[in-house]
């Protein structure tokens, strides 16, 4: 990442609501519907060698039902016979049973180290598909969510090495060529890590182009290439374009070169090391400075200039640019400086400070090629002047003054289960780091996807917000655009310990989060008031209200899937499909 611009993300103060007072519980009426399913969805459980976090993140809590964000309210599943089951909704009170539009063509239950079946949906005619056993399929579906006009047919499929889920796929036309990018996530064993947790993720970036010849046309893969990385990223997208990739992780993706990058990568880090030892060392005390300075074989002394002024210094060997040149951090009494060549070939230089008892932090200003050596009794006390920031009893001397942090004035819903998490742009021909963002304590929430041409948005936590930012591949100055804010939503989820899946509707009208049995709620924007309502304890009318409502279903399977769109939940589980209205249409 040396090459890399570090940027940072800029909220809109116009989206945000300092006066935000907190959600009201709501007690009206949520219609909700549910459709029995033909056969349960093909859930696969985790098995005793998928024992890690990483595990649990990318298949244990996987969202088995698919949003089609090309076409307004409609949803996939894959059940346990292998096919891919469709509903969607136009009318709420005439719903039909979900309806088959494709079949693997693979028997599922014959593989043992199978993964779920995932889909995702490059544009509004083409389909990404995996099976979970390794085959990746295109598909080119025609328009869908109409029995009429929708018909998937496969156009390519390939066996792509170990299980995989589909994390992202992007269609795109480039010189005059039809491309489909995949992006495929694993969990695989590292034998080389022996501290850790014996696993490592990869991302495969994965691109099939479309091949003319002779008038016939058929798929190849044009271009495989894999990251490799130490947790599962939060969120990992291919740009519209496909020139790119934005990858939000906890711990830093790198793409794997080939032996001849690898070797060229090692030539370049031996000659930056040679390039970063220390040109000097120099220690001080209370009084003085000494600097020790390696000279070569042969020099004498009449080959040294040495030159000290007040706030100056130079060191310079005959016939050669200077060694040491610039502006001390403080001045010396230049009259008393000397300097002497050692035994061991080395130049020692004595600066007698002005300021006595004045610690310099560094002794040419700006100049990092040099190093500073601490002697033991400086250690000490350093260590003894800190000592009151830690111990080993909490608050052991409330009284004293600069008390140590106390970690109880820390509620539960600040305390984040990863230091800090980073989102890397990846340019997708150097395979390098074009930009990263420390994201810090900015929780990642979840992703949504508001058009379905561009990249899908991201949600972090912003101190006791939520806001949503649409990354902009093809605005270098404008790269992330904060679009919206869910007040307080950061500090709400935080309180709910069994939530399983986050979302909300594309045009920002609320948020949902469900819990891993049952229980939904939802979180709309604030709106105006119908009727006058005062605020008791300052005695000012309030103008609008956000809603918190609360939705139970009559359910005992675990949630399995949940999606939002601007009018509905859909919420899914091992036999049936519930459709909450939470929005009436215009």
């Amino acid at each position: 990442m040396a090459g890399a611009a570090h940027c940072s993300l800029q909220a809109k103060r116009l989206l945000l609501d300092p006066k935000f007072e907190g959600y009201k519980l709501s007690l009206e009426p949520l219609a909700c519907y549910q459709l029995g399913l033909d056969a349960a969805v093909a859930e696969v459980k985790l098995r005793d060698d998928q024992y890690t976090l990483d595990h649990m993140r990318a298949f244990g809590m996987y969202n088995y039902l698919h949003l089609d964000s090309w076409y307004q309210d409609n949803v996939y599943y894959v059940d346990q016979f292998g096919r891919v089951m469709n509903l969607s909704v136009t009318l709420d009170t005439a719903l039909q049973k979900p309806r088959e539009v494709f079949r693997l063509p693979t028997d599922l239950t014959a593989c043992d180290n199978r993964l779920c079946a995932s889909i995702h949906f490059s544009s509004s005619t083409w389909v990404t598909l995996s099976d979970g056993t390794g085959r990746l399929y295109l598909i080119k579906s025609g328009k869908r969510g109409n029995s009429a006009s929708e018909k998937w047919e496969i156009v390519f499929n390939e066996e792509l090495g170990s299980p995989f889920i589909i994390a992202h796929s992007v269609s795109f036309v480039k010189s005059d060529m039809h491309s489909v990018a995949v992006l495929l996530l694993r969990v695989e064993k590292d034998e080389l890590d022996t501290k850790g947790s014996g696993f490592h993720i990869t991302l495969e970036w994965v691109t099939v182009v479309e091949i003319s010849k002779e008038g016939d046309h058929r798929y190849e893969i044009f271009k495989r290439r894999v990251l490799q990385g130490k947790s599962v990223p939060h969120y990992a997208a291919i740009e519209p374009s496909g020139d790119g990739l934005m990858v939000v992780s906890y711990k830093p993706f790198k793409f794997m070169q080939d032996q001849d990058d690898k070797l060229e990568e090692n030539d370049s880090a031996k000659a930056t090391n040679e390039k970063n030892d220390p040109l000097y060392y120099w220690q001080q005390t209370e009084d003085d400075v000494t600097i020790t300075v390696h000279i070569p074989q042969g020099i004498t002394k009449d080959d040294i200039k040495v030159l000290f002024s007040p706030d100056n210094i130079c060191v310079a060997l005959k016939d050669q640019p200077p060694l040491m040149e610039g502006k001390l951090y403080s001045s010396v009494d230049h009259e008393s400086c000397t300097w002497i060549i050692r035994e061991n070939k080395s130049l020692e230089v004595s600066l007698i400070k002005k300021n006595e008892g004045h610690r310099w932090p560094e002794l040419i200003v700006g100049d990092t090629r040099g190093e500073f050596i601490m002697d033991s009794s400086q250690c000490s006390e350093i260590t003894e002047s800190l000592m009151h920031l830690t111990s080993e009893v909490m608050n052991p001397n409330p009284e004293k003054e600069n008390p140590p942090c106390n970690a109880q004035e820390l509620e539960e819903c600040d305390a984040f289960l990863e230091d800090s998490a980073s989102l890397c742009r990846f340019d997708g021909d150097t395979l390098k780091v074009t930009h990263v963002i420390n994201l810090g304590s900015n929780q990642y929430l979840f992703s949504v996807v508001v058009d379905p041409r561009e990249m899908p948005c991201f949600c972090l936590r912003h101190d006791v917000d939520a806001l949503l930012w649409q990354p902009h591949s093809d605005q270098p100055e404008n790269m992330w655009e904060h679009i919206a804010t869910f007040n307080a939503l950061g500090y709400v989820q935080a309180s709910k310990q069994d939530k399983k899946f986050m979302a909300c509707a594309p045009d920002y009208s609320y948020a949902a989060l469900c819990e891993c049995l049952r229980r939904v709620f939802i979180y709309r924007q604030p709106t105006p008031l119908s009727t006058v309502l005062y605020n008791r304890k300052e005695g000012r009318q309030v103008g609008q209200v956000a809603k918190q409502l609360v939705a139970t279903l009559e359910a005992n399977d675990p949630i399995l899937g949940f999606q939002a769109t601007s009018e509905r939940l859909f919420v899914l589980t091992t036999k049936t499909l519930f459709l909450i209205k939470v929005n009436s249409g215009n």
